[in-house]
């Protein structure tokens, strides 16, 4: 009898390392979309199929994926955009980053998936998420309802926020300004301006970059305040360093395009595998018992967001 039990376990692990390692295989390709990834991994968790020994290295493969996506951003063009709106985009930042801190506290959310849902919102959704929550420790649970969140808010905004700007006869340059504000992810900021016109597209992807470098900072300001509430030795986001670094390498070897272009690439993949090991490590229990909550935070913060942006920029644009 022990030996037919060793034995089913045994068939059950091969069969489990099998679909991970298809699933793994399937995230390389276009049409496994980090959302798509995240709720495969959430449906593996529903049927009880873990994955335990990959799992725990989700926060390396995330820290990872952020490096080598480094090598895809162009300095010359970060140093131009910073220059060009640091202040009003620090201000923004801010101001969500507050607000967010405000509403958390309204609706009783756990500070780490307010801190998670506030970064993605303010900054650019599922990259910032998935860069701060190594630096604060966070849960599976919650990294994984805090990208569910930036995921079903981007899609409802990439296919309303044109619409919008019709309506109200936006100038390409406001939409722009206001995808790039309003809308999580850059990727959903590239579509949105994409679909709005040539001019509010480059608009809004410079204004998502400079608030994607606020990945930096704002990842080093975290760090410290954790470490004043946990009174013990800071965790230094290192893998923030070698973001910075692949960006200034990727500059100084301009011959090396082809190279730098693929590594971008294995980080964006490396994402999209680090949503599937998220979504699949989660506990339901513990998204039941924060999710409404967590919910009317991110909805609340992202409609504040994007009325005041939108009143802002069409009063002085």
């Amino acid at each position: 009898m022990k030996f037919i039990v060793e034995q089913n376990k045994n068939q059950r692990s091969i069969i489990i390392n099998v679909i991970y390692g298809i699933l793994i295989l399937l995230c390389f390709f276009p049409f496994i979309t980090p959302s798509i990834a995240l709720i495969l991994g959430i449906l593996l968790s529903v049927v009880g199929i873990k994955q335990d020994k990959i799992s725990k290295y989700t926060s390396l493969s995330l820290q990872v994926s952020i490096v080598l996506m480094g090598f895809g951003m162009n300095l010359s063009q970060v140093i131009r955009a910073s220059e060009s709106g640091f202040i009003n985009t620090a201000i923004s930042v801010f101001f969500v980053m507050l607000t967010g801190y405000l509403l958390g506290k309204l609706f009783r959310v756990d500070t780490k998936t307010g801190i998670l849902i506030s970064t993605g919102t303010a900054i650019c959704g599922g990259s910032a998420i998935a860069a701060i929550s190594p630096v604060i420790n966070a849960k599976n649970y919650q990294i994984s309802f805090a990208l569910v969140i930036v995921f079903v808010l981007n899609a409802f905004a990439l296919i309303v926020f044109p619409h919008i700007g019709h309506y109200f006869n936006m100038s390409q340059e406001v939409f722009g300004n206001w995808a790039a504000i309003a809308i999580h992810d850059t990727s959903s900021v590239v579509g949105a301006g994409a679909a709005y016109g040539a001019k509010a597209l480059e608009i809004a992807t410079t204004v998502k970059l400079i608030r994607a470098l606020w990945i930096i900072p704002l990842s080093l300001i975290i760090a410290f305040a954790q470490k004043e509430k946990r009174k013990d030795k800071i965790k230094i986001p290192w893998f923030i360093a070698f973001f910075v670094l692949s960006i200034i390498i990727a500059y100084l070897f301009p011959a090396k395009a082809e190279i730098f272009k693929n590594l971008s690439w294995f980080g964006k993949k490396g994402m999209v595998i680090a949503l599937l090991l998220i979504g699949s490590n989660i506990s339901l229990s513990a998204i039941k018992k924060a999710g409404l909550r967590s919910f009317l935070l991110g909805l609340s913060l992202w409609l504040i967001i994007s009325f005041s942006s939108f009143v802002a920029l069409t009063t002085h644009l």
